[in-house]
């Protein structure tokens, strides 16, 4: 064999022995990794590592000495309430008594969600205080408000004062039985009204989140809305409590919340809030000042009413825009006793308020100042009194917002009706939650750095035409042996430059005939 041929088949020998090899290899490798896995999975655990502490904080964690989502609030000395030497207190300390008797009978057992609360559960130590505590007269009343709470101001975040409107409770002309003056229907709730979280026989259902109607025993719908229930579809149920004139009374009484309907025999039957269907309250009153009907400088309930008796087709088409329907229950009361607000106890004209309840606690005493239309619709009445939370409403959203309570009858709605005005909010906060004590217990911000580090590092922004170096500042803050290094000023990028865009020629289009069809 040539010397050539056999220097070729050494090369190609050699080159498959070195493949072999590298498959052997590279097959030992990976059965000896897989031969590790299978030992670490069965016969070896490796030790688990423990979990990194959290990095602790230069300072303890302290809870916020009060919160109130989406409020801003302000304390106040006795002092700098405007009005507050003026009020009838003894009044006042009577109707919270009346909360505390409902406070005080929860034995340990707070009203639900209250935790979550800017007061919480500290309205136990005022109310048991005012428990034993007989008054009889106005200073003493008074003292006891400033010893047992700080009055803090609130409002609405970014916003200067709160905002308040009025309700009552409707007095309306009815009758047991249906008859051609009486046919408009007043509801009790439907048993196939379901509602998460709440028996079907509960009292008072809430009056926000989804309301379902429940078919058999699993499927659940929305409830009907207005328009639904007022076109018959739950008619002929025996759920028809009373019957009265008119579409609008039931609205407003509704509205309101509470009822009293006289009879021809004259009994008198109490209404009170039951539950409602699940849809959003939309006010009438503002559509109308969104369609232009009526102003808004002139919008009250009365101008409804009005608008409403003049125009029936528009005021059926009106009601229905509020989707939201109230169902009643029959309440054991006599003609002398008010109507039965949230918190379960009766209310007090002039002193009870209706507040949004996922943010305060029933009792909670607010003193509102400003001036509102109470003799009139013109005037400006001086107002400065300290009112009990005691009820709520779909329509009371906000920390500084509230529905003054004015009673029973026709004067009541006429001037609860025409209010709709800003004012001052002022929040009895029991001394327990004081925040300008607890505020004290806060860490304070590190201290602000020497006058000799701050002319080192001066952080005023030089003139945009001349910039003044640093170096003559540190100079003077140091002394004259020792040397300071001074950055360079960085220079700022070029601008951009402007290229204007270039036409380019038009090429000239021939003319070309059609092609014939």
């Amino acid at each position: 064999m040539a010397p050539e041929a056999r220097i070729k088949v050494f090369l190609k020998t050699s080159a498959t022995a070195l493949c072999a090899g590298v498959v052997v290899l590279s097959s030992f490798s990976l059965g000896a990794e897989a031969a590790r896995r299978h030992y670490r999975s069965h016969h070896h655990h490796l030790p688990e590592l423990p979990a990194t502490p959290p990095r602790a904080l230069p300072y303890p964690q302290l809870p916020l000495p009060f919160e109130i989502p989406g409020a801003q609030y302000l304390p106040l000395a006795w002092a700098d309430v405007k009005g507050w030497s003026e009020d009838d207190h003894l009044a006042a300390y009577k109707t919270f008594r009346a909360s505390c008797r409902s406070i005080n009978a929860q034995t340990g057992a707070p009203e639900p969600k209250s935790e979550y609360k800017a007061l919480g559960a500290s309205l136990s130590e005022p109310c048991r205080a005012a428990k034993t505590l007989e008054l009889s007269d106005d200073a003493k009343a008074k003292t006891f408000f400033e010893e047992n709470f700080a009055p803090l101001r609130i409002s609405r975040l970014g916003e200067p004062d709160g905002f308040v409107t009025g309700y009552y409770e409707p007095v309306l002309e009815g009758s047991r039985t249906q008859t051609d003056v009486y046919n408009v229907p007043v509801y009790r709730r439907p048993s196939n009204l379901f509602v998460r979280g709440y028996k079907q026989d509960s009292v008072s259902l809430p009056n926000k989140g989804p309301v379902y109607r429940k078919i058999g025993h699993r499927k659940l719908v929305p409830y009907y809305d207005r328009g639904e229930i007022e076109d018959g579809k739950i008619a002929g149920r025996g759920l028809e409590i009373a019957w009265l004139k008119d579409p609008t009374d039931l609205l407003f009484a509704q509205i309101q919340g509470s009822a009293r309907i006289k009879f021809d025999d004259g009994t008198t039957l109490r209404l009170n809030y039951d539950a409602y269907n699940g849809y959003p309250y939309t006010a009438v009153g503002r559509i109308l000042i969104e369609r232009g009907i009526i102003p808004r400088e002139e919008m009250s309930m009365q101008k409804i009413r009005e608008w409403m008796a003049q125009n029936p087709d528009g005021a059926k088409e009106l009601r229905r825009q509020n989707r939201a329907y109230i169902f009643f229950r029959e309440v054991n009361l006599s003609d002398k006793d008010e109507a039965v607000g949230a918190q379960g106890i009766p209310l007090t004209a002039g002193r009870s308020i209706a507040v949004d309840k996922s943010l305060h606690v029933y009792g909670t005493p607010f003193f509102i100042e400003g001036e509102l239309p109470i003799d009139s619709e013109r005037s400006k009445t001086p107002f400065h009194r300290l009112m009990i939370a005691q009820d709520t409403g779909s329509a009371i959203i906000g920390p500084a917002r509230a529905d003054l309570y004015f009673g029973a009858g026709a004067d009541a709605g006429r001037v609860s009706g025409r209010l709709r005005h800003p004012m001052h909010f002022v929040m009895l906060v029991p001394k327990g939650l004081d925040p300008t004590a607890r505020a004290a217990r806060l860490p304070v911000p590190d201290p602000r750095p020497s006058q000799k580090i701050a002319k080192l590092f001066p952080q005023t922004e030089p003139a945009k035409d001349q910039a003044k170096p640093a170096a003559p500042a540190a100079a003077e803050a140091l002394g004259k042996g020792e040397t300071v290094a001074v950055a360079s000023p960085v220079p700022l990028p070029v601008p951009r430059p402007v290229i204007e865009p270039v036409q380019e020629p038009r090429r000239p289009v021939k003319n070309r005939s059609h092609r014939q069809q």
